[in-house]
């Protein structure tokens, strides 16, 4: 069965989203803030195989896997995912 997100996917996410990475033994960690208050995070598992599963950041974006796929696809924006944060009581 083949990942929705896979380990490409969530280093495209992380670098979207401008998160701080946080390195620790097997994982590598994307730490989002805004306004200098950390909203969420996610892990990227460090290893060899390409698709190997990250299906867990949906969960930890508080999105759904469509708005997963387009935001490592380009057409859902930082600000647009912040928009939906925002809409889910996340922000103040």
């Amino acid at each position: 069965m083949a990942r929705i997100i896979t380990k490409e996917h969530a280093v495209k996410i992380a670098k979207k989203l401008k998160a701080k990475m946080r390195q620790e033994k097997a994982h590598a960690y994307a730490e989002i803030f805004y306004n200098e208050c950390l909203i969420a995070w996610f892990g990227i598992r460090r290893s060899s195989e390409k698709d190997k599963g990250h299906d867990h950041i949906q969960r930890d974006l508080h999105i759904n896997s469509h708005q997963a796929k387009l935001l490592a696809a380009c057409p859902l924006t930082r600000e647009d995912w912040l928009e939906i944060m925002s809409d889910k009581g996340f922000l103040r």
